[in-house]
């Protein structure tokens, strides 16, 4: 089991860039997901245990950058828009080294999300 809390959400204005943090050590692989409203769910970027493998959404046009260090992952957010405001969450589950997880079964632990508003 692991306690995870995610940091660094609040309002922001059109275009702006944003960095949330997740504090996790480099025994769990890391997953971003958010729940825009209106929609379900979605995944938003995976970054594996070791840190050298990285999967983030093809949606999201490579405005979000899932990383990590050997403490804490990361979900870096640029060109934010409105339609990027919602509640965005971290998840972890223990896997092999360079594994990552897109679906939001592959995860055990879920922190309780950060709200993101981008607003002008």
């Amino acid at each position: 089991q692991v306690q995870l809390v995610e940091s660094g959400g609040g309002l922001v204005r059109p275009g702006d860039s944003l960095t949330l943090s997740c504090a996790a050590s480099n025994d769990w692989q890391i997953g971003w997901f958010r729940q825009v409203p209106g929609t379900e769910r979605e995944f938003v970027g995976a970054v594996s245990r070791s840190g050298r493998k990285i999967k983030n959404s093809d949606t999201l046009r490579g405005r979000f950058t899932a990383s990590r260090d050997r403490t804490k992952a990361y979900l870096q957010m640029s060109d934010l828009r409105p339609e990027d405001t919602g509640v965005y969450y971290c998840a972890a589950r223990f896997e092999r080294w360079d594994s990552v997880g897109v679906a939001q079964t592959d995860y055990t632990s879920w922190g309780p999300g950060t709200q993101v508003t981008v607003s002008t």
